[in-house]
């Protein structure tokens, strides 16, 4: 991380993205002073943690003092609140999606726009170290993408410049590793609790397939009864989840998707 001159933000949006960003810019001696989000509850929540900073009812960050907006809501929501959005001309606007682009911001009037994508996945229960997660920068012209870079760096040591189209695809792999991989978790705990056998039995087998899959080709390295043609072992568990119909059809597409991947040749596949 570098150091880089102090910046007056504002956040559109209290939920998990805002909360941890925002504390994230204030521990590295940005002002803060502001958070708009429909819930009360939850934009005094964040002016909670943040010295400097005010609740307020209404996305209009007129009266503020500002040099950037940081809008950190759902997707679904980002095309209305640019269209309310009210900043002071000049000021830079960025959304922290990872699907939508950049031009969709364009509608703010006066404004410059770019985006501010943090690379992670965010709850508010837990603690994250955002100098180790990539940040993704995107604007129209090499001024305001310089801000964005110097702001970015200034608490993550993983900066990149990425177009809106790449970002896409981005996100959609981060779809993969991250939320399927996680709703395949807790199917894996599910199974374990009606068997009455203590989560922990998988961690070690968690912990050794994610540590294998970022040092090697994952396709490569696939094992299980899908890729070795262990037929026998696939019905017996499509058997065992016969109480589980959607767990089942997944089981059934996950196993044809390895099947398939290791016939095209991909990899050499341990079968161990």
């Amino acid at each position: 991380m570098t150091q880089t001159k102090k910046k007056r933000i504002a956040f559109v949006g209290a939920g998990n993205v805002a909360w941890h960003l925002a504390q994230a810019l204030a521990a590295a001696g940005h002002d803060v002073k502001a958070v708009y989000s429909r819930s009360r509850t939850s934009r005094e929540a964040l002016t909670g943690k943040l010295p400097q900073a005010q609740p307020i009812k209404t996305p209009d960050f007129r009266s503020f003092d500002l040099e950037m907006v940081i809008i950190a809501v759902p997707d679904a929501a980002l095309a209305d609140v640019a269209a309310a959005l009210k900043v002071s001309p000049g000021a830079l606007v960025v959304h922290t999606s990872g699907s939508q682009p950049l031009a969709l911001l364009q509608q703010v009037k006066g404004a410059r726009v770019g985006v501010f994508y943090p690379l992670q996945t965010f709850s508010k229960i837990k603690p994250v170290d955002l100098a180790q997660v990539p940040l993704l920068v995107e604007a129209l012209d090499e001024e305001t993408l310089h801000q964005l870079e110097s702001l970015a760096k200034s608490i993550s040591n993983q900066v990149y410049q990425v177009s809106s189209e790449a970002r896409k695809q981005l996100h959609l792999a981060a779809v993969f590793a991250c939320n399927f991989t996680n709703h395949l978790l807790g199917i894996s705990q599910q199974l374990l609790q009606e068997a009455n056998l203590p989560k922990q039995l998988l961690q070690p087998l968690i912990e050794e397939t994610i540590t294998k899959a970022a040092q090697q080709n994952p396709f490569a390295v696939q094992t299980g009864p899908a890729v070795r043609g262990d037929g026998n072992v696939l019905q017996a568990h499509l058997q065992l989840l016969e109480q589980h119909p959607t767990y089942a059809s997944l089981y059934r597409q996950l196993s044809k998707s390895i099947q398939e991947q290791a016939q095209s040749g991909s990899g050499k596949t341990d079968k161990v």
